[in-house]
């Protein structure tokens, strides 16, 4: 296990990081600031009606792909994750996290217009990801077929594991801090319930999943926010303080646990990737189902789920613990669970339990519907996806109760994997995603809402979707502009 450690940590530094960067910064200048120029545009994208689908059922919703991909990155990587950055890396890492979400805004933005414009079909509404452009675009299905197979190892499996461990020690932390006696009776009690609410949201299919994931997203969202603001209000006279250590750590001016300038760039540079899985393959997924006009649109909108897990969520978890004093070089303390009770007392570590336990559970069901679409992908049957629906419920189950550090160790590589196989897709794609938003942009510059066909872009092939006839309709909702 020392020997995959230490090769995957190398595998990340020489191969996945440096992937991700220059694909980041070739898009940058190829799409004229994407992400920068158009961010009027992804607010107003997750406003977006999509209308009636078949038979009155509702369509999902930009907000709702949205809502599904936030699921799954905004987790325990947002608090733990931010926490081993800074105990490794000191403030500096923070700076990097917020460099990394910034620039690889744009490949989330490509990956996601790519998902919309290799789309399929299907009765109950739309379904792609990477492995529908790997197919279509780059007319090479057995990629498509590799990605799908480590996806479904990475998301729905391993890391559903390991989400319902820390669910389960949650949990039983909140239970005793009231004073109740815990112990394995009761972690299997918790197994058993979270497995019974898995299964009722992952079989009632992915409107239910959609529904559930735009309410929980910005309940938990807020109240980790407002948990976060006003821990920084208290220790307002902290604030000057940790702004300036970010700077000043993020170059090497200072130095903090020993943390040498190259680690703290490579733990903020890593756990941002984690956080806010930008290029990783797995948000675009999501935003494939949305009922959109325009394929960029839904790109906008999940590159601002980018700034909206890392910008917003990880910057409040960094604040609650530069502003409280912590203490550096252990990874294994929680510096955000510290603290929140230094700053508002044990009250508040009630609080914390309730949000590690939606940040989990949404988690658990966000990475579900990736495998969902994978499956899809590999064989398209009710009998297929009833069983990853099974394995899931039971793999929740297991992971509660077990040790996972093998499982998680073997999950960073797949991941690692996936995001390599994505990114050269994404890159061998790139004319495709130029074309497409040079479409977008040409439509608004004549004051249109712009709607996207087969025919808009000369040359495109592939396309499953996005017939003429359908696409020239009026999209409920759509304003002039």
């Amino acid at each position: 296990m020392d020997l995959l450690l230490s090769w995957n940590d190398r595998y990340w530094a020489w191969v996945v990081i440096p992937l991700i960067v220059a694909t980041s910064l070739l898009y940058l200048v190829l799409t004229r600031g994407v992400q920068f120029r158009l961010f009027g545009q992804m607010i107003r994208g997750l406003r977006e009606d999509p209308g009636e689908g078949t038979e009155g059922h509702r369509k999902v919703s930009p907000f709702q792909a949205f809502a599904i991909s936030s699921a799954a990155r905004v987790g325990t990587g947002n608090i733990v994750g931010v926490s081993t950055a800074i105990a490794v890396g000191g403030p500096g890492a923070v700076f990097w996290m917020w460099i990394m979400a910034i620039t690889v805004a744009a490949t989330a933005f490509a990956e996601s217009t790519l998902a919309q414009v290799y789309k399929e079909r299907t009765p109950e509404g739309f379904k792609g990801g990477p492995s529908y452009y790997m197919k279509h675009g780059l007319k090479a299905p057995w990629l498509g077929a590799v990605f799908a197979v480590v996806l479904i190892f990475t998301y729905p499996f391993s890391f559903n594991m390991v989400q319902a461990n820390t669910f389960t020690g949650a949990v039983n932390d909140s239970l005793d801090g009231m004073g109740v006696d815990t112990g394995s009776t009761t972690t299997w009690v918790i197994a058993v319930v979270l497995a019974a609410v898995t299964a009722v949201v992952v079989f009632g299919g992915l409107q239910r999943i959609a529904h559930f994931a735009q309410l929980a997203v910005p309940v938990m969202a807020l109240v980790y926010l407002g948990l976060g603001t006003a821990i920084v209000i208290i220790n307002a006279d902290e604030l000057p303080g940790a702004i300036a250590s970010i700077f000043n750590s993020a170059f090497g001016i200072e130095e903090f646990a020993g943390a040498a300038l190259g680690t703290v760039i490579i733990q903020g540079v890593r756990r941002g990737m984690f956080s806010n899985e930008g290029g990783m393959g797995s948000a675009p997924n999501a935003g494939a189902t949305a009922t959109v006009s325009h394929p960029v649109k839904q790109g906008l909108t999940q590159a601002f789920g980018v700034y909206f897990d890392t910008i917003l969520i990880c910057s409040i978890s960094a604040f609650i613990i530069l502003t409280t004093n912590p203490v550096y070089g252990d990874p294994d303390v929680n510096l955000v669970t510290r603290g929140v009770d230094a700053a508002l007392g044990g009250w508040a570590l009630q609080v914390m339990a309730l949000i590690l336990v939606l940040f989990t559970f949404t988690s658990v069901i966000g990475n579900y519907f990736y495998g969902e679409t994978s499956v899809r992908y590999l064989r398209d049957s009710r009998w297929t996806v009833g069983a990853l629906r099974v394995a899931v419920v039971g793999l929740v189950l297991v992971g509660s109760v077990a040790s996972l550090q093998t499982v998680w160790s073997i999950a960073d590589v797949t991941m690692g994997v996936m995001a390599t196989v994505n990114l050269v897709a994404v890159l061998g794609l790139t004319g495709v995603t130029v074309k497409v938003l040079r479409d977008y942009d040409r439509q608004r510059k004549a004051g249109l809402d712009p709607v996207f066909t087969r025919d808009s872009v000369p040359g495109l092939t592939g396309l499953q979707v996005w017939e003429p006839e359908q696409a020239a309709a009026p999209v409920a909702g759509a304003s002039e502009k």
